[in-house]
């Protein structure tokens, strides 16, 4: 991988990234694709939108089909008809969210598959394997996910245990000419223990850094204030990627501590339970005030879909339990993410990010 840092805008950063399977601009949103798809979307409208990179996760593919099936049909890109580049996550914070019951060892993490009962050691090596097997552009070091709350002790053991397995995992990565490996900033809300974690993943040496365990609970102010200690102490040379996050709000946010990479299941779920984001805040397109509303989702929106659907249609599609509506709400809900970011990047370049954020909240306090 090679990463360019084009422009900064105070900390806010204008990026590219040179992956095996293409270019990627960053500030970036980046889709989740879990299972090898993201749900309701042809990857056709994915390129469509703007989608530039998409998310592939190694403990459901693991699990499901298998990475060895996959590599025996070509990969994850062939496998999911995706040509442009792909991360995927270490599957750690699977196997502390899903499985039903998991045992941390220095070794690793046996656990019991959520889909049928059996059990697997899942260690720093095998998480880079299945990753590599895959065919990922961007491949994450395995981490221990920490809860929040969690008190110090524990949080301090955790992201001792994660920089030790990062350095596995950087040890265990054999396709150093084609899969980046990024390393993961563990340290829960203690300022202290980001600032060790950040410095013993940068004496192992990593393609690119991320700040995990957020968005866990915990409230935004709290996870703005680590974005903003714990960025800076990561090199201006690598991408950062916060990880998990999150609302539009969070995004501009991260990008002003100067975050470059971001992922979350918020734009895809809440499209298929009728939530939808536009730049006057999220709509509720169950509400009985849209049932004859001729007017697209967002008229500030160039999307398909606010292009050729009314509310009033979109409404109708939802309360039928319609496929459709699904498809059309998550197709609007990428496409807003995907644009933002771009418009993001576009005020950087111009050096115009803080009116650009400015105008951005103006609007969303003013509604509709």
């Amino acid at each position: 991988m090679k990463f360019s840092l084009l422009h900064q805008d105070g900390r806010a950063r204008r990026g590219r990234m040179e992956l095996t399977h293409g270019v990627v601009e960053t500030p970036v949103f980046m889709p989740v694709g879990t299972q090898g798809t993201v749900k309701g979307m042809l990857p056709e409208m994915l390129m469509e939108l703007g989608a530039q990179i998409v998310l592939g996760n190694t403990y459901h593919l693991f699990l499901r089909p298998g990475h060895e099936l996959v590599r025996s049909l070509g990969g994850l890109h062939r496998f999911m008809n995706w040509e442009r580049p792909i991360l995927t996550d270490s599957g750690g914070y699977q196997v502390f969210s899903l499985s039903r019951l998991r045992s941390i060892r220095e070794d690793g993490v046996d656990f019991q598959s959520h889909l049928d009962g059996s059990r697997h050691l899942l260690t720093p090596e095998l998480s880079i394997a299945v990753q590599e097997t895959l065919g990922s552009d961007i491949a994450m070091a395995f981490d221990e996910c920490i809860p929040y709350p969690a008190e110090r002790s524990y949080v301090e053991m955790a992201t001792e245990r994660s920089s030790r397995w990062a350095a596995r995992s950087k040890a265990a990565l054999s396709q150093k000419d084609r899969t980046a490996l990024f390393g993961i900033v563990q340290g829960g809300m203690f300022e202290e223990l980001r600032a060790r974690s950040a410095a013993q993943l940068q004496e192992i040496g990593f393609d690119g850094y991320a700040l995990g365990g957020l968005a866990l609970g915990e409230e935004s102010a709290r996870m703005y204030d680590i974005f903003a200690y714990a960025l800076p102490l990561l090199p201006d040379a690598a991408p950062r990627y916060i990880m998990g996050v999150g609302t539009p709000e969070d995004l501009v946010e991260g990008v002003a501590c100067g975050g470059d990479m971001f992922d979350c299941v918020m734009p895809t779920r809440n499209a298929r339970n009728g939530l939808l984001f536009t730049t006057f805040g999220k709509l509720s397109i169950k509400q009985s005030r849209f049932r004859d509303d001729s007017r697209p989702i967002d008229e500030a929106c160039g999307c398909y879909v606010c292009r050729h659907y009314s509310r009033a249609y979109l409404r109708h599609l939802y309360l039928c339990g319609e496929i459709l509506s699904s498809v059309l709400n998550t197709y609007h809900n990428l496409f807003y993410y995907v644009h933002l970011m771009r418009q993001i990047g576009q005020a950087i370049e111009q050096d115009r990010f803080e009116a650009f954020r400015a105008e951005f909240y103006r609007l969303r306090t003013a509604g509709e």
